[in-house]
């Protein structure tokens, strides 16, 4: 019986002809390391602003005539400068709704996706390999907040330049941009220096 499991001959060991097709390399799986849109965070300035304007003006037409510095406000400039603030209110409030609803991002550890549209849906993907520089940008009251806009410049004919307005923890997502772009060069020997 030893004899016959000798003369057989192993298939685990058998050498592999050079004639024969080698098998491919196998693909890393491609993961999802961050999503998100425009935070509510970064409307924050233009809510402050609604209101400290909604009670100045409120403010105003009240102390003027009570101060006499002016005759009884008639009801109609009232209704007016009403109607004024509600629109300015009902604008930053759609405004908002839009941005919030019509943009969303995606880093994988392949490729940057986003979408924009509520309606019609328009959907792009940079590979992070041709992302060639991520910068952030923060003004006072959005550095206090955490949000601010990312920058990406990169070669895609479509968007050389993409601006990803009002994301939250903005210092974070721009480095793990950066940091999954240089490792995607490491892997396939690029330079990593921006152009």
């Amino acid at each position: 019986m030893s004899d016959k499991k000798q003369d057989q001959p192993n298939e685990q060991t058998a050498p592999q002809s050079e004639f024969q097709p080698r098998m491919p390399l196998p693909q890393e799986p491609e993961h999802k390391l961050w999503e998100g849109g425009y935070s509510p965070k970064a409307m924050y300035g233009t809510w402050l602003a609604l209101a400290v304007i909604s009670l100045a003006v409120i403010a105003a037409m009240i102390a003027l005539p009570a101060m006499k510095i002016i005759g009884p406000i008639d009801k109609s400039i009232w209704w007016i400068a009403l109607g004024i603030l509600a629109c300015c209110w009902i604008f930053g409030i759609s405004s908002f709704l839009y941005k919030r609803l019509s943009t969303y991002y995606e880093l994988t550890t392949q490729r940057f996706i986003h979408s924009r549209g509520i309606l019609i849906r328009t959907v792009d993907r940079i590979d992070v390999i041709d992302i060639d520089d991520v910068t952030y940008v923060q003004g006072v009251i959005q550095r206090m907040l955490g949000v601010g806009k990312v920058q990406l410049r990169s070669k895609d004919r479509s968007h050389p330049q993409l601006i990803l307005a009002g994301i939250d923890q903005v210092q974070r997502v721009s480095g793990m941009i950066d940091d999954v772009r240089r490792k995607e060069r490491r892997k396939r020997s690029l330079h990593i220096d921006a152009s």
